[in-house]
């Protein structure tokens, strides 16, 4: 009988929970890729598993070998494939995000959380690669004016933003136990279910480490995709 390799290596990616000879890629529960958190205040209820487009044999982002899906925003002519798992996960943040297109419609698209030391790196090539798609970001690096005081704009900005990701890499994870800028965004991120992690250049099991409660929502990973495929996904996530 087949054996669940979670105990030991975790699902914390589409790619590890396809590979675990026991579950095959099925939805996981806490900690899952493809899941949401047990934690029923913060309102994760999976959505029913979409029927995985039988023309494709391979996904452009999951790794797993897995057929790849079509979500329902994504247009018939997209390039972008997602697995099973990313559909499920992002399904309920695009229900937000088509609620608040329709009452608050002036909101930005996404509010970018990154660390300080990749306001250079990681955080603006994310940045670039959304915005040259059409997506209305917030980002420090331009959006905090000479004398704005900073915890006032990013307050502002965090209301203002439909979406929020979170860039999570190395450097965040350094800065999150110090408990600066970037801990109080994401506080105030966790607080809402518009919240999307990317993970680049490190895994869900460091994150783990950090933070159990960022670590539960289920995201994107640049270590089974390009950043070039993670933002397609996005911005495909976040337009009305």
């Amino acid at each position: 009988m087949a054996r669940c390799t979670a105990p030991t290596r975790g699902h914390r990616s589409a790619a590890a929970a396809a590979d675990c000879p026991a579950c095959g890629g099925r939805s996981r529960g806490y900690g899952g890729y493809g899941g949401y958190s047990s934690y029923s205040s913060y309102g994760y209820h999976p959505s029913p598993s979409p029927s995985p487009s039988p023309s494709s044999s391979s996904s452009s982002g999951g790794g797993s070998g897995k057929r790849s899906s079509k979500p329902r925003w994504s247009s018939s002519g997209s390039g972008v494939w997602y697995t099973p798992e990313q559909v499920r996960a992002l399904t309920p943040v695009r229900e937000a995000v088509e609620n608040l297109a329709a009452t608050q419609p002036d909101l930005r698209d996404v509010f970018l959380c990154h660390a300080w030391d990749d306001r250079q790196g990681a955080a603006k090539d994310l940045h670039d690669l959304l915005e040259a798609r059409g997506v209305r970001v917030w980002f420090s690096e331009k959006d905090l004016g000479l004398g704005v005081p900073m915890m006032r704009a990013i307050d502002k900005g965090l209301v203002n933003s439909r979406v929020g990701i979170v860039l999570v890499t190395p450097a965040m994870l350094s800065r999150l136990p110090a408990e600066g800028v970037a801990d109080k965004e994401l506080s105030a991120l966790l607080r809402r279910e518009r919240l999307v992690p990317v993970v680049h250049g490190t895994t869900y099991e460091e994150l783990e480490k950090v933070s159990l409660m960022l670590a539960s929502r289920a995201g994107l990973s640049t270590g089974e995709e390009s950043m070039a495929e993670v933002a397609a996904k996005i911005a495909e996530l976040v337009k009305a």
